[in-house]
């Protein structure tokens, strides 16, 4: 079992920035894609972008290429997600997850295994 926390949600103007952090419980975190995921009211559940498991590799969502930018650090079982220039569009829960098979995540949440309990993010004009 892995248990993912989220943190450094909050409210910012348009064109800040804001990094959200996930820590996860457990050994295992080293073995696991990573990845952020973000709902907002009325829209369903959308993959913001995801990091493979020593990470090398990351993948964004078309929307938030150049402005997000994901990263982990295995030694401390610990994700981030650095956001700037949000946009009022930005604004949802954001959740942290973890599982396998990440590039399927842009199309299915079947392969994620484990998620956080979300985090809101705000942005106003």
């Amino acid at each position: 079992q892995v248990r993912l926390v989220e943190s450094g949600g909050g409210s910012v103007r348009a064109g800040g920035s804001l990094s959200l952090s996930c820590v996860a419980s457990g050994r295992t975190f080293n073995t696991y894609d990573m990845g952020w995921f973000r709902q907002a009211p009325g829209e369903e559940r959308e993959l913001v972008g995801f990091i493979n498991t020593n990470g090398d590799y990351t993948d964004y969502v078309d929307s938030v290429k150049g402005r997000f930018t994901i990263s982990r650090v295995n030694a401390l079982n610990t994700l981030y997600l650095q956001m700037n220039s949000l946009k009022p569009e930005d604004t949802a829960v954001y959740y942290c997850a973890a599982g396998t098979y990440a590039r399927s995540w842009f199309s299915t949440t079947t392969m994620v295994h484990y998620w956080g309990q979300g985090t809101q993010v705000t942005v106003s004009l």
